[in-house]
């Protein structure tokens, strides 16, 4: 019966983690790392809406899950 939770208790860690980074709670890239990682800059940007949106899906996919 856990086994069908696993990829939504992922997707969910996953979701919490980019939320965290997107809202700059935790810090990536490394701030010394310049203008040679601009794109991984805009990516993490990006972790705003993509965060929260993994968590809704990851809720969403664990309550219609068969218990």
């Amino acid at each position: 019966m856990i086994a069908a939770y696993i990829d939504e208790f992922i997707m969910f860690c996953a979701g919490l983690w980019m939320t965290a980074v997107g809202f700059r709670y935790l810090s990536f890239p490394p701030p010394n790392q310049g203008a040679q990682n601009a794109w991984l800059a805009n990516l993490v940007h990006h972790f705003r809406w993509m965060g929260p949106l993994l968590l809704v899906i990851a809720i969403v996919l664990a309550i219609a899950s068969p218990a």
